[in-house]
């Protein structure tokens, strides 16, 4: 069993930021940012307040609670920004509501909890969660989490809800055998199969609630990924999602940047070395063929700072014709420091395919409660220079642009009292 630090929560003394206000404050900003009601945030917001239970009140002039994998800073919030052509942007926020529990099993137990009273309150079942409690809720859970939650932040103040799962709760040596089984219970009998070969598998999500099409996804993990292989697994895997190649290419140089040479392989062939992408295969309506396919870049790892981070992304977005002002000012609604005095802000870039609907583009955006994550000062600021000429299903006709940036290395992040203050 995985030991956590209990809460250890103090009186709050006056004037002491906590951590609810901290994100508390952050999702009413950004729920303003991207057009939400005043009510829905609010009702959102009493939701994840909740979640956090007595973890909120915890002054952040103390170290975290726990040592949450969810972020770099140990935050158990994350936010996120979705943006698909003709539609407004979709704000999210991940959530770790057994963050401040001493183990795995009691923040499992506090998660499936948080999530059967949002099934009682929105009006969604669980039975698929409960088919598969025995596989992620063992009685000796491991891992860096137990579950996460994911609510799609939509007007009128119901949300779409999402389950994040760790495979390796039995250990890391059963995590295949772990997805092999959940899919199977969850009537994708073949769809295992369908997969890529996979260094490990962090997350198995499901879609609870108000979808129009529920997906069961699987997160696979890619040490020392190329733009090659990154086309490659697009093109056998998300076919039928309308994956393209010049847009995953793109997509992977603008989002990693260059390298340098010590980060090539014996071809010469640019890899992530530092933090691997990941791929999120998505399966629908029982059928074993995957029906969306996602690449994610870890930027905050292949960037000297969030200024070079939000270039890069502003640069995807305006090639998908998406207005990029928004995802400028939420990252205004997080923080009031100055974009080049850290990185990971920006924490991961992905673009997102699904069959029937157009490509899109999500930035992950990290809480930082707790610590800023310096620049990588040792790297010279990246430069603006022409790519191949391609022809884009995000923008048809549209000349490529590149972004060049030398790699950040990634660091160990502790906590510390000097951390950023929105």
């Amino acid at each position: 069993m995985t030991s956590r630090p209990g809460p250890g929560i103090p009186a709050t003394g006056p004037g002491e930021t906590t951590l609810g206000d901290h994100v508390l404050g952050q999702l009413r900003r950004l729920g303003a940012t991207v057009g939400l009601s005043e009510a829905d945030t609010e009702l959102y917001g009493q939701v994840l307040i909740n979640s956090l239970a007595g973890a909120a009140d915890r002054p952040l002039s103390l170290p975290p609670a726990s040592p949450a994998f969810l972020s770099d800073d140990h935050t158990p919030v994350e936010f996120s920004l979705a943006g698909a052509p003709d539609a407004a942007p979709a704000l999210r926020v991940l959530v770790e509501p057994g963050w401040a529990h001493n183990d795995m099993v009691d923040s499992g137990r506090a998660g499936l909890a948080d999530i059967r009273a949002m099934g009682a309150r929105w009006g969604f079942g669980t039975d698929q969660l409960d088919a598969l409690a025995d596989l992620f809720f063992p009685a000796g859970a491991q891992g860096p989490l137990a579950l996460w939650y994911a609510l799609d932040l939509r007007a009128g103040g119901v949300p779409g809800v999402k389950v994040y799962l760790n495979p390796s709760a039995s250990g890391p040596e059963n995590a295949a055998r772990t997805v092999h089984e959940a899919l199977r219970r969850l009537g994708y009998g073949q769809a295992f199969e369908q997969l890529p070969p996979a260094a490990g598998y962090p997350f198995l999500a499901l879609d609870l609630g108000a979808w129009k099409s529920p997906r069961v996804k699987v997160y696979v993990r890619h040490p020392r990924m190329s733009a090659d292989d990154a086309c490659a697994l697009g093109r056998t895997l998300g076919a039928t999602a309308g994956a393209t190649t010049a847009d995953i290419r793109y997509f992977f140089h603008a989002a990693a940047g260059s390298l340098a040479p010590s980060e090539r392989g014996g071809n010469d062939t640019p890899r992530l070395v530092r933090r691997p992408a990941l791929t999120c295969h998505s399966f629908t309506g029982g059928d074993s063929t995957p029906s969306g396919f996602t690449l994610h870049i870890p930027v905050r790892d292949y960037v000297r700072d969030d200024e070079e981070a939000l270039a890069r992304a502003t640069a995807l977005l305006t090639r998908a014709r998406l207005d990029p002002t928004v995802l400028n000012r939420s990252l205004g609604a997080l923080t009031r420091r100055a974009l080049a005095d850290g990185v990971g802000l920006i924490a991961y870039l992905a673009l997102v395919y699904e069959r029937n609907r157009p490509p899109r583009l999500t930035a992950y955006l990290s809480s930082e409660a707790y610590r800023v994550r310096p620049p990588q000062e040792q790297y010279p600021r990246g430069t603006w220079m022409p790519a191949q000429r391609t022809q884009s299903v995000l923008d048809p006709g549209h000349q490529a642009v590149g972004h060049v940036s030398p790699h950040t290395a990634q660091k160990e992040v502790t906590w510390s009292p000097t951390a950023s203050r929105s």
